[in-house]
């Protein structure tokens, strides 16, 4: 069977929806259930539910011979995987947003609270600005509310916990959307299979 590893969450749910509505028998996973694995005989699919950002671990490393993954993953990342297609969900930005009375004092390094330390990196690499990462997993609004940061670097979807955090857009680092990617091997040896998904997803996106 071919495996395909899927983000658990939001974006699952979605990506879930595109399948069934391209004729995959894809389950929808609540979030009471425990199952990692189903199979779709049907097809010749087994769905492998994974952290979000596992997927391009399970897809690179060979666990998995497709997967769906965020944008914002690979640019993180960067696996060493075949990016097939923009699936068209999970539409959002990577962002910097900043408190409304933020200045940018050049003299000192600016201070970027995120959880993408690598996209941030290259992003004010190309600006020409010397930063100081502040590297957090949850609540990053709080940085610059608190002081502990000038900025922060984040996903922005409909920008509303910004807002109630007193925070807005400065720039956008990045558009972000769901991505089909492929396993370098599995490309070889199941490409039909592989390929027959590819364009059955992106045939359904065209439609929308």
């Amino acid at each position: 069977m071919l495996n395909l590893a899927l983000p658990k969450g939001r974006l699952g749910d979605k990506v879930t929806s595109l399948l069934r509505d391209a004729g995959y028998d894809c389950p929808v996973i609540g979030s009471g259930d425990r199952r990692l694995t189903v199979d779709d005989e049907k097809n010749g699919v087994r769905y492998i539910w994974v952290k979000p950002s596992d997927v391009a671990i399970y897809v690179e490393r060979g666990a998995a011979d497709a997967g769906v993954v965020g944008k914002d993953v690979i640019l993180e990342q960067s696996p060493d995987v075949y990016e097939l297609c923009d699936l068209g969900i999970g539409r959002c930005r990577m962002a910097v947003a900043a408190p409304a009375d933020f200045y940018d004092d050049v003299s000192r390094k600016l201070r970027v609270a995120t959880k993408y330390p690598h996209i941030a990196r290259e992003y004010y690499a190309g600006l020409g600005r010397e930063i100081d990462i502040i590297k957090l997993s949850g609540s990053i609004e709080t940085a610059p509310v608190i002081g502990m940061s000038d900025v922060i670097v984040d996903i922005v979807e409909t920008g509303q916990t910004l807002k109630e955090n007193n925070l807005h857009v400065i720039d956008t680092v990045v558009s972000i959307s769901a991505r089909l990617v492929a396993n370098r091997a599995s490309c070889k040896f199941q490409k039909d299979d592989i390929m027959r998904i590819a364009n059955a997803v992106r045939a359904e996106d065209d439609h929308k």
